[in-house]
């Protein structure tokens, strides 16, 4: 047992995670799509809750009266106690429709859930190639500090033998202390989201590992959870004022009371203890109907229809910008893709360029001037070719979220 718990315990302290891994771990422990989870099953309970209200109900109750002058007819203690069963025969259609409003609200509670789970692992995923882009870069200044600290200890040697300026020795000491304050902002910001990543995800991350998208077409599955959320809030909106409009219709109940009385100290007349009822049964059919309320439940149904008509303009908004945004996701894709090559190119000049102007500079025929600018466009260059390749998945996984597929599942 202990080998096997070894066995996996070591791989993740040595390969770390990969974004696969963070996205399966953050759907079942992010609190904010726990907290969405969790409202899903309390609209479920609502909608039990809906369906058992069609069900008889039955009440118990009991009493105690005590009169301080009982007089010669009635007694002065009085108890007893009473089952009640009651049914709507007919309510006008609100637990009907109060059942389906239910429904929708749980339909509408759950693609809200599978919204936030999506864009939660669309964050974490900005956050992952945001956070690999920034290491590199740090790697990338960290290779060009080193490159600064040879050469300014190389010119302090020959200005100690006085072959170069001050000027020289200054220069090279600003370009230096500028790389280490840059390394240090850098490492600065990889904290921070190093830190929201591991908030999103809900768990202590150590290393990264490398991670990729399939690099494929997807097929829209329809709207987005977030729309399908509006419009089964909407229908809930509709159902609640049916129930409104039902209470201007008849409605018809049947209740039936049993009841057990005691008595201490029965009165008498005449020596002759006085009848009183030990037990009834009571039967009682109830007819209601509304005829006027100066129009309370007319404006709280147009309240309602109004509200519904806000949400249908918001429905067909986001669909268009769905759609505005699959167009955009292909094209961001696209350039994502041109600006890899354009910056492996930029990265494969500026390499060349800096190991000529190295070799010139370390002759003498060029200042540390042009070897300064040489060696931060190579910085520079490198950089830009790990974001763009970075920008490339993070352009996948927005063109996955807007064709409504689950990250997770185009993670190699």
């Amino acid at each position: 047992m202990k080998k096997l718990l070894l066995l996996t315990v070591v791989p993740a302290l040595l390969f770390g995670d990969d974004l696969k891994s963070l996205l399966e771990f953050a759907k079942e422990n992010n609190n904010l799509v726990n907290a969405s989870k969790i409202a899903v099953h309390a609209k479920a309970k609502e909608v039990q809750s809906a369906a058992s209200n069609y069900f008889p109900t039955v009440d118990v109750s009991a009493f105690y009266k005590r009169d301080d002058k009982p007089s010669p007819f009635f007694p002065g203690t009085t108890y007893g106690a009473r089952t009640k069963i009651g049914f709507d025969i007919y309510d006008g259609g609100k637990k009907s429709n109060t059942k389906k409003q239910k429904e929708n609200e749980r339909k509408s509670a759950s693609f809200s859930y599978k919204e936030t789970k999506k864009l939660t692992l669309l964050a974490i995923t900005e956050d992952y190639y945001n956070l690999k882009s920034l290491q590199a870069s740090l790697g990338a200044t960290i290779e060009a500090s080193k490159a600064v600290k040879a050469q300014l200890e190389r010119v302090r040697h020959f200005y100690e033998a006085d072959l170069a300026t001050s000027d020289d020795v200054d220069r090279l000491q600003s370009a230096y202390d500028s790389t280490l304050y840059a390394i240090e902002s850098t490492k600065f910001q990889i904290t921070a989201l190093h830190k929201a990543l591991e908030l999103k995800v809900g768990k202590k991350i150590n290393t990264l590992e490398n991670s990729q998208f399939d690099k494929r077409a997807a097929q829209n599955e329809g709207l987005l959870d977030s729309i399908q959320s509006l419009r089964y809030k909407k229908a809930a909106l509709q159902n609640l004022g049916e129930t409104v409009a039902s209470y201007y219709y008849p409605t018809l109940r049947i209740e039936d009371t049993y009841s057990f009385y005691g008595y201490q100290n029965k009165p008498t007349f005449g020596g002759v203890p006085i009848a009183y009822l030990d037990k009834q049964n009571e039967l009682m059919a109830t007819v209601g109907l509304r005829l006027f309320d100066f129009g309370t439940l007319k404006e709280q149904k147009e309240a309602l229809k109004l509200q519904a008509d806000a949400l249908n303009q918001q429905i067909i908004y986001k669909s268009k910008e769905q759609q505005m945004q699959q167009e955009l996701a292909q094209e961001r894709i696209h350039t994502a893709k041109l600006n890899i090559k354009s910056s492996k190119s930029a990265l494969k000049a500026a390499k060349s360029a800096l190991k000529t102007i190295t070799e010139k500079y370390n002759a003498g025929i060029v200042d540390n001037v042009v070897y300064l600018d040489a060696l931060s466009a190579k910085t520079e260059a490198k950089a830009r070719y790990e974001k763009a390749r970075n920008d490339l998945e993070i352009a996948y996984g927005i063109y996955y979220y807007y064709n409504n597929k689950n990250l997770e599942e185009f993670v190699k």
